[in-house]
């Protein structure tokens, strides 16, 4: 999100596309709207220009955070994914993670344990108990 936020700031357009299993009740993922919001805090300029298109089938632009489309795909063999993908002029930047195991968000549950002794109040998202 915070490598997301921070490339938002030299590119004028934005798309992020999330997937996940097809037995995950919400779309979009908490992920991608945080990540649509830090991106729009980060560079409010970024989707200014509106494009010049009709949507010839409803919601396949996908929803949108603060102008920016969250595209979510529900199929079995996905864990969590997320792709942010930024276009400028003649360039495409994209950021993607995969998380192909929900292994992968153990080091993030060890660490939290280990940090919430220290915690006062409400703490969420990861970024903020990495910088505890």
């Amino acid at each position: 999100m915070r490598f997301a936020a921070e490339a938002a700031r030299y590119m004028s357009r934005v798309e992020i596309i999330e997937f996940h299993h097809d037995k995950k009740a919400d779309a979009p993922s908490g992920t991608a709207i945080k990540t649509a919001e830090l991106i729009s805090k980060s560079a409010p300029q970024i989707n200014a220009a509106p494009l010049q298109e009709k949507e010839l089938v409803t919601g396949s632009r996908g929803g949108k955070i603060q102008k920016i489309p969250i595209h979510s795909v529900r199929l079995p063999g996905f864990v969590a994914n997320q792709e942010v993908i930024f276009g400028g002029l003649g360039q495409t930047l994209t950021i993607r993670h995969d998380s192909i195991s929900r292994e992968s968000f153990m080091p993030g549950v060890i660490l939290a344990l280990r940090k919430v002794i220290g915690l006062k109040g409400l703490v969420y998202g990861m970024e903020n108990i990495l910088q505890v």
